[in-house]
């Protein structure tokens, strides 16, 4: 079976849906609430964090994790949007967790203010991230399963 028909095989159990609309759920939630609140969520927040170029990424971000998440929820394209988003949630958690667990900046990336820095402060901030990072990874591995797009159209005769 080539790369792309194992890509977009929809293997998986039925109750995979069920990961799909919590992690696709707030992947859109977030994506959408970067278009309503960019300077809070978007652009601004990405600023102050050290990301290069935040009125480019702001909207790019938010694309990505409306798209994607969109696609998730349904099963269309599933595992494609699943790297998609994985990609996403990898950089957030290198460029705002990493220097929660070192205690200082990293790489350019800002210190948030915290309390208390170190491991345990940085799973506890990380502990929505590292969800869906595992979510995802599921996704990627087991599939969108039978109910999905992928599994509608992607359903060849026995």
């Amino acid at each position: 079976m080539s790369l792309w028909k194992k890509m977009l095989a929809p293997t998986g159990a039925n109750a995979n849906v069920l990961i799909r609309l919590v992690v696709g759920g707030v992947f859109l939630n977030e994506g959408v609430l970067k278009f309503l609140y960019p300077a809070a969520q978007a652009a601004g927040r990405f600023a102050k964090i050290g990301i290069p170029h935040p009125d480019f990424f702001g909207p790019f971000v938010a694309t990505v994790e409306t798209v994607c998440g969109a696609m998730v929820i349904l099963g269309l394209l599933t595992r494609l949007a699943a790297i998609a988003l994985f990609i996403d949630i990898s950089v957030a958690i290198f460029s705002t967790k990493i220097p929660v667990l070192l205690g200082h900046g990293f790489l350019g990336f800002s210190l948030m203010k915290l309390e208390h820095y170190g491991f345990l402060s940085m799973v506890h901030e990380a502990r929505t991230d590292f969800s869906m990072w595992f979510g995802l990874l599921f996704l990627l591995i087991a599939g969108p399963g039978r109910w999905s797009a992928d599994g509608l159209f992607g359903r060849t005769p026995a």
